[in-house]
């Protein structure tokens, strides 16, 4: 039913694909109109929208290196460097 479309970003300029898959998700949720900025495009305007995040600085309870994380670290639960983050979650 749906097939690619190929559209050009009202920000940049560039072409861009909205596929399919795309049109199906928009009809379901029953938006009108279709994209009008990129995927890049768009997810810099949100990125603008709520500003620059904030990192704390904590030391990783695994292998004591220094992790860089978006949320104060509380005393009572543990935090993990991103390296060893990911070992954990793929010894899941």
């Amino acid at each position: 039913m749906f097939q690619d479309k190929t559209l050009k970003c009202k920000e940049c300029g560039a072409d861009f694909v909205f596929t399919a898959g795309e049109q199906e998700f928009y009809a379901e949720r029953g938006f009108q109109n279709e994209p009008q900025r990129c995927k890049t495009c768009r997810d810099a305007r949100k990125a603008a929208a709520r500003g620059p995040r904030e990192f704390f600085t904590a030391t990783c309870a695994n292998c004591g290196g220094e992790a860089k994380v978006p949320f104060e670290p509380k005393t009572d639960r543990p935090v993990y460097c991103s390296d060893c983050f990911a070992k954990m979650k793929d010894n899941q």
